[in-house]
């Protein structure tokens, strides 16, 4: 064998039927979809959905999960996964600030998910950090460990649709308690402003992070060390990544999809449509409803799905995972699922789908993005929900799910 050949054999190796099956059926799907969306949407659609797949496959190969990374810290002391999100935050601001003053990004405009600060947030977001430690994901990762074949994931991402559903009905009760009016920093204070006082918080957060990992372990876990494959060539495509490496990723992929979309990256809203959408078709009156009567929620509903940007990006993200797993020839869907993790899987997806309709959004829309967009209302989302991954930390045993003391291996 050659020498070029025998590099090709070890980043594009041979795949066992089953991984060859799953990556064919991810690539036909999305090669299909993109060109419906095209034809029947926009050249933009069909774009937002590849922006997908490409988070689902940085998502799946960095293992770039939100819940794993807290539960660790909080039962830990590992912060490798929070160091990494503080990365993430850092490029997203520095690449969002400028063009959400400008209110343009090349010419088209932008904006920013800026949201209400208030009761809802509190309850919401807290509610939502209780779901994600029983759930076992969060937007993000119930969406990409679905793709990557995690079965009991599935039972978490039906129950969140579900709670998305009766979250978004009651949105209005929880809007009239106490609350300010929505609050960007990034007018307020002026984008440079905003994005040295944003800096300067990531860089506390990681310090401090990194102080108590330290003092208890006497060593970092690394964000940047090489992965298990062999060259860099075989790491890009067949994983894992570094945590570093989704950091930057995922931050540039957000700024795409508000090139794209004109805002931000988000999950969960599609959840919401995709539930009612579910329930008109098994024959209920989904318009007598106050959140589906108005003119644009029935439009919505009678539309393709390929029509909402985020249902487009989340089918995407999906089917990027699935195609990753088969690379990586770890898709190996398991069936036997204990009775007491299918419960928490109902209950945390219920408590996920609520809490991110309360509180504008979830890991993503309101705490990744939300920060990115300059809004006081991320800040506020991720301190509640914080508690609430702690709270949740300590219900895991009674569910019979251990409380994970592994991260990425020290530097």
């Amino acid at each position: 064998m050659s020498v070029s050949n025998a590099t090709t054999a070890r980043v594009l190796p041979a795949l066992p039927r089953g991984q060859l099956a799953a990556l064919a059926v991810a690539v036909a799907l999305l090669g299909l979809l993109t060109i419906v969306a095209w034809k029947t949407q926009s050249r933009d659609h069909a774009l937002l959905l590849l922006t997908g797949a490409a988070l689902g496959v940085t998502l799946y190969h960095a293992s770039f999960g939100f819940t794993a990374a807290f539960r660790v810290l909080i039962s830990d002391a590992r912060g490798a996964g929070v160091r990494a999100q503080m990365i993430l935050l850092g490029i997203a601001c520095l690449l969002f600030f400028p063009s959400l003053a400008s209110g343009t990004l090349f010419g088209a405009p932008v904006g920013g998910f800026v949201m209400p600060v208030g009761v809802s947030v509190i309850f919401g977001a807290f509610l939502f950090g209780i779901g994600m430690q029983l759930g076992g994901g969060c937007g993000s990762g119930t969406l990409f460990t679905v793709g990557g074949g995690n079965v009991r994931m599935v039972v978490t991402l039906v129950f969140f649709i579900v709670g998305s559903v009766f979250g978004l009905e009651h949105l209005p009760f929880w809007e009239r308690l106490p609350h300010i009016a929505p609050v960007s920093l990034v007018e307020a204070l002026g984008w440079p402003a905003a994005l040295a006082a944003n800096i300067a918080v990531f860089a506390s957060v990681y310090v401090a992070v990194a102080a108590v990992e330290r003092r208890k372990h006497g060593r970092l876990e690394t964000i940047s060390g090489s992965s298990r494959a062999t060259g860099f060539g075989a790491a890009l495509i067949r994983g894992p990544w570094p945590l570093v490496w989704g950091a930057v990723a995922l931050a540039f992929l957000n700024f795409l999809t508000l090139y794209l979309a004109g805002r931000p990256w988000g999950i969960t809203s599609a959840f919401a449509l995709w539930g009612a959408k579910a329930m008109a078709a098994a024959g209920f009156d989904i318009s007598v409803w106050s959140s589906w009567s108005d003119p644009g929620q029935q439009a919505a509903l009678k539309a393709s799905v390929l029509a909402d940007v985020t249902s487009i990006m989340d089918i995407g993200l999906i089917l990027g995972a699935l195609a990753a797993a088969g690379f990586a020839q770890k898709f190996r869907p398991g069936w036997s699922i204990p009775p007491l993790q299918i419960a928490s899987a109902v209950i945390g997806g219920l408590l996920m789908g609520y809490g991110a309709r309360l509180s504008y959004g979830c890991n993503i829309g309101a705490y990744f993005s939300g920060i990115a967009s300059g809004s006081l209302h991320g800040w506020l989302w991720i301190v509640c929900a914080l508690a609430g991954n702690w709270a949740g930390v300590w219900l895991r045993p009674l569910f019979g799910m251990a409380v994970e003391r592994s991260g990425p291996k020290p530097a």
